[in-house]
């Protein structure tokens, strides 16, 4: 039988062990900037080498869409890069914004919600002038 501190030493070191599992368990996550224009987040994964930004939306029109549908966190965006096209500075990408907690009914439970956004875009603002894809080697 084992006595009260060699209990608590065990009993420190296992939950030190579940710590450290869950920590190196659990998914690496996308620094997120806060942003009051999704434009901002689009630009930065067009000169990101991967191709991808993440960010929170913020701002009046983000306050107004979370007190709208009572929403529990903030506005996620994630843009990921689906195509480079011939155009410099031109991509396909999408545009992911999702929110926890969003009722869109009374009465409704709260749940997550998720739009995607496919949009061409190049860094000056407009669709590129041809959809011809980059070529790679």
């Amino acid at each position: 039988m084992l006595n009260r501190t060699t209990t608590r030493k065990v009993l420190l070191a296992l939950c030190s062990a579940m710590l450290c599992a869950a920590t190196c368990a659990a998914p690496e996550t996308t620094p997120r900037v806060a942003v009051s224009d999704p434009k901002v987040l689009m630009l930065a994964a067009i000169d990101a080498p991967d191709g991808r930004a993440a960010g929170m939306l913020t701002g009046e029109v983000a306050d107004a869409i979370t007190q709208r549908f009572s929403a529990s966190s903030p506005i996620f965006m994630e843009v990921t890069t689906l195509a480079r096209y011939a155009q410099d500075g031109c991509r396909r990408l999408n545009v992911r914004f999702w929110q926890e907690g969003v009722r869109l009914a009374p009465g409704q439970g709260p749940q997550k919600q998720t739009i995607d956004i496919g949009i061409n875009y190049c860094r000056n603002g407009l669709p590129p002038a041809h959809l011809r894809l980059e070529k790679t080697p």
